[in-house]
């Protein structure tokens, strides 16, 4: 994974404190590598999916962001959480279908 360890953990506890400015900076650091998780888990999925990869990465993100209180600890706390609600997001669609 290409962000900066260091720089992403900074932006995630700046983040739970309150700061909201650090959301902005947060996105282009992990977006790439939320689009690599998105692409890896639809790489499991059955060849004629309607949902992309970018919609996944959109739809995690979007419920990352959206859990008050959610004690981020590093960043690798953070991805193990992205992924899980990927693959939640990919068990309510299959579910709705």
């Amino acid at each position: 994974m290409e962000s900066s360890t260091g720089e992403v953990t900074r932006l995630l506890l700046e983040l739970r404190s309150g700061n909201l400015e650090a959301e902005a900076k947060l996105i282009p650091l992990v977006y790439a590598d939320l689009h690599r998780l998105a692409a890896h888990h639809m790489r499991r999925e059955r060849s004629d999916h309607t949902l992309q990869p970018t919609a996944l990465v959109n739809e995690a993100y979007l419920r990352l962001v959206s859990q008050q209180g959610t004690a981020w600890e590093d960043r690798a706390h953070f991805f193990r959480v992205a992924s899980r609600s990927m693959r939640q997001i990919l068990v309510d669609y299959a579910r709705a279908r």
